[in-house]
């Protein structure tokens, strides 16, 4: 592929119906002299503006999926297109525009942020590629991270700490900010909540609501607790052992799953209000 078919970072190609496209995709590891198939098959499409919700138990292939749609892994075969662009095999070098306009919030804080950097160096780490430093030319770097830092509720006085300093809510709210630094068209977290507190977990899951809803994200969720998916996801899709067993709306695969498997995920988790809200 050439580099004239590398989009602009912020161009959205005209007609386009969705922002992901993938096709058959499997992944295939070698686990010494076995082989351990991660996916099976998976197609998924991705509208823009979507609040997909991926969920199934360990092992199910949600974060193999979702690494795969970042390109930070690659499919033993099928294809992924990203606004249209086929970027299944494309090299580091040609990503720049996949890097600045999808961003990642992992499940661990303590392992994703970089102790020896302060909460200010963290959140300016992903405009220092060239792409976004020329992007961000005519940006104040200071008044960036204040903005950010309010926006998920963190203190700018604070910005010259380091992260052992911040408590695990804090440190995924960090990594929020650090992810909404390139100004990403979409954000893919996968099992963010999973590692906090259950204190501060609905505190986090409603700053992403908000923030999803006023910056217009597309928002890709990967967990295992339905529940989280039903309070912060519009669709979802259900895998298990690799494949996509069943998808539609949030609403409908709550109130009319179609797969047994589906039904024993949700007969799994304790009963759940019904009305809007609930979580």
């Amino acid at each position: 592929m050439s580099e004239a078919n590398t989009p602009d970072p912020g161009g959205v190609r005209e007609g386009d119906a969705a922002v992901y496209e993938a096709s058959e995709l499997t992944r295939v590891y070698r686990r010494g002299q076995a082989r351990v198939r991660a996916l099976d098959g998976v197609d998924l499409r991705v509208r823009h503006g979507d609040r997909l919700g991926i969920v199934g138990e360990s092992g199910s292939g949600k974060s193999t999926l979702v690494r795969i749609l970042a390109a930070l892994d690659r499919p033993t075969s099928g294809r992924v297109r990203y606004e249209g662009v086929d970027i299944t095999g494309l090299p580091e070098r040609k990503l720049g525009f996949l890097r600045s306009s999808v961003q990642l919030v992992f499940q661990d804080p303590r392992s994703s942020l970089d102790p020896r950097m302060t909460v200010r160096q963290i959140i300016t780490e992903p405009l220092r590629s060239p792409l976004m430093a020329r992007a961000f030319a005519g940006v104040d770097r200071a008044q960036r991270v204040e903005s950010l830092m309010t926006a998920v509720d963190l203190d700018y006085a604070d910005a010259d700490r380091y992260p052992h300093e911040f408590s695990g809510g804090q440190r995924q709210r960090i990594a929020i900010a650090r992810a909404l630094a390139p100004d990403p068209r979409v954000l893919i977290a996968d099992e963010p909540v999973s590692a906090l507190d259950v204190s501060v977990r609905a505190q986090v899951l409603n700053l992403l609501t908000d923030l999803v809803d006023r910056l217009g994200l597309t928002l890709v969720f990967v967990s295992h607790d339905l529940r989280v998916v039903r309070h912060l996801c519009t669709t979802a899709v259900v895998m298990q052992h690799g494949r996509v067993v069943e998808r539609g709306s949030t609403r409908a695969l709550f109130e009319d799953p179609q797969q047994d498997y589906t039904r024993q995920l949700l007969a799994s988790i304790p009963r759940f209000r019904t009305d809007a809200g609930a979580s």
